[in-house]
């Protein structure tokens, strides 16, 4: 679904990234993990356009994604959170999500004209809205102001605002960041069934436990180079694979 080719980014000497090339089939839960600075958020920020690679190429479904600009990425449907959260804190919850709807909008000259197919239009939206906030647990609190959510709800309300793009290929950055363990086995069990629904997903996370419970695949960065891949019990077993933790250890 997903190919990245010998991607390579230098910021004037400094190369950040090496050579690196990745494979991300359809309906995967793929892990990238590695310690801070090892290039892991610039590689999701050349995937989803707020860099361009020095050299290398990335494909999704066939097509090249180099080049193109962050919005177009998106609407060819790249979606992703962020490592430092960024939500509209003085809008609610709700209106959030559907900012993010935009894309989708029904919006025609003749419903803006006509305000009953406005209003049938808004209320459209709304309800959809309300069922994307159901599906990370914040339907309850869809009226009230965003920056009012504890951290974690915030990172779930970013979840939803990535999902109501409808994407195909959704991109989490520390997701689990500010969660206790309670909301962290929901978001678990949200992420399966978004995948079991036919989204893939590309995680950095640096909760071991997380990631090795629901990844079905992990790529390790370290310094900039790719230094392992493959299945959780493979990537436990590869010597050197994670500098600061054990993977073995946490199995």
């Amino acid at each position: 679904m997903l190919i990245l080719s010998s991607i390579t980014k230098a910021f004037g000497g400094l190369q950040v990234l090496h050579n690196i090339s990745l494979a991300i089939p359809e309906q995967r839960i793929f892990g990238l993990i590695g310690p801070n600075g090892a290039g892991k958020t610039t590689l999701f920020n050349i995937i989803t356009g707020l860099l361009e690679p020095t050299s290398g190429n990335i494909e999704f479904l066939g097509h090249s994604l180099t080049g193109l600009a962050a919005h177009q990425i998106a609407r060819r449907g790249i979606a992703r959170t962020f490592q430092n959260i960024r939500i509209f804190k003085d809008m609610s919850v709700i209106e959030n999500v559907m900012v993010a709807m935009s894309r989708q909008a029904r919006y025609s000259a003749l419903r803006v004209l006509v305000p009953p197919a406005l209003l049938k239009a808004q209320c459209g939206e709304r309800s959809e809205a309300r069922s994307l906030l159901a599906r990370v647990a914040l339907a309850e609190k869809a009226e009230i102001l965003a920056g009012s959510l504890s951290y974690g709800e915030q990172r779930r309300l970013e979840i939803a605002r990535a999902l109501a793009t409808r994407p195909k290929f959704l991109l989490l950055d520390e997701p689990t960041a500010g969660m206790n363990g309670t909301e962290k086995h929901q978001l678990m069990e949200d992420i399966v069934k978004m995948a079991d629904g036919g989204l893939s997903l590309l995680i950095i996370e640096h909760d071991m436990r997380f990631v090795m419970a629901i990844c079905q695949e992990i790529a390790v960065l370290n310094f900039g180079q790719l230094i392992a891949q493959g299945t959780p019990e493979q990537v436990a077993q590869t010597p050197g694979s994670y500098t600061g933790e054990s993977l073995r250890e946490l199995l």
